[in-house]
Order: C-alpha cells, then structure tokens, then sequence
C-alpha cells in the first residue's frame, strides 16, 4: 500500500479471527515497529509477544479475570497479543554516555532537564518513544492487511507483570492485539469509531495557538 492509503486505512479491530500468523510475519511487525525514532536514539522499549492460545490466555487470565459481559469477545480470538514496554533507566544510561556529557557544562537547570534519574526527567520520553514505536506498529499491521487494535490494561499493570515476568523497571504501556479481521463482524461501529474528525482547520495552528479557524 502506499502510505497515505496505509494511515487512512488504519482503524482498531476489535474482531479477530483465531488463526495463527505467521512468526516471521510477527517479526517483521516488530522490526518495522522499533525503528521508530527515540531520544538519543535510547531505543528504551521492548516487546513481549505472545502466539497462540496458551500464551495469550495468560494474559487474558491476568488483565480480564472475568471476562462475562466483556464486549468485545472477538478481541479474545486475537492469536497474537504485543505488549510495548518503556524502559526509563535507558535514557538515564544513554544521557550519561561521552557524548552526550556536554550537557554538564551547562547551568545546573539545564543539566537536570535530561536528568541523572528518571523522575528529573520533564517529559518521560520513553513513554513518547515506546509510542511512537507502538504506532509503527498499528501501521505495519495495516499495510499487511492485519487487524491491529491498541488497547490499555486498565488498573491490572501489576497481575500481567507478573504473569509475564516483566522487570519492575519497564513500564508496559497498554496491548497491541494482531491477527486477520473477523469479516462478518464489525457491523456495529462503536460509537466512538463513528466520530467525525476533527477539520484539519480546526487543529493547525499556524503562527500560534488559536481556539477557532482561521479567519476567511
């Protein structure tokens, strides 16, 4: 696909079909999805991938103890389930490297803007970074003519560490389910997926912030 048709085409599945992809078609999602851009090229993410029922199933197990009334069982079919990780000691690592110690010669307020711990940090870019790789994800899965859907783990952070053995460090960002759309599904669009975009008008804001449209 070229990739305006591949921005314009992507949209959250939340019905799957339960058959399995292919692990080299996994791999190559996830090769497409960390060369995203990061601060100093950290590359502070990684990715648990779970294939198959039995390994999604400890997720499910973990995020969705009970899952009666859940309403979307066709996210349930998904056979792959990707959980992007931001690793903010990363960043701490990579600003204490040679070249980036320039900025100690800077004032002291400076030099805390890229901070020797992660909570010295302004904005946590690993959690930026980590998202703009989960991006390249959803936007690899579309152009192979994948489902993909983002979703977020909802207060169940700590049971699906454990189910997965993810190091306390690492902060999972939310669960990228992916797998072949469930065609005779998806007849109702969520309310949300029937909300209009936003005017392009309406979100540039040349020269400035502005709280309407430019004026004719």
């Amino acid at each position: 696909m070229e990739f305006v048709d591949v921005v314009r085409a992507r949209r959250m599945t939340r019905d799957f079909l339960a058959d399995p992809l292919e692990p080299a078609l996994v791999d190559e999602l996830i090769d497409l999805a960390r060369r995203a851009p990061s601060a100093g090229n950290a590359q502070g993410w990684d990715f648990v991938v779970l294939e198959g029922p039995d390994q999604t199933a400890r997720y499910w197990a973990a995020s969705l103890p009970d899952p009666t009334g859940f309403p979307w069982p066709g996210l349930l079919r998904a056979p792959v389930l990707v959980v992007p990780c931001a690793d903010p000691d990363a960043y701490v690592r990579r600003y204490a490297e040679d070249d980036k110690r320039a900025r100690r010669a800077a004032p002291e307020d400076e030099r805390r803007s890229l901070g020797d711990e992660a909570s010295a940090w302004p904005v946590p870019y690993w959690l930026l970074d980590t998202a703009m790789a989960t991006e390249n994800l959803l936007l690899a899965a579309t152009d192979a003519g994948l489902g993909a859907c983002y979703f977020g783990i909802f207060g169940k952070e700590s049971a699906v560490r454990d189910a997965l053995g993810i190091p306390e460090g690492h902060q999972p960002i939310g669960t990228v389910a992916l797998g072949r759309r469930d065609p005779d599904a998806g007849a109702n669009a969520r309310a949300s997926a029937r909300r209009p975009r936003r005017p392009l008008a309406d979100v540039v804001h040349r020269g400035g912030f502005r709280s309407g449209p430019d004026p004719a």
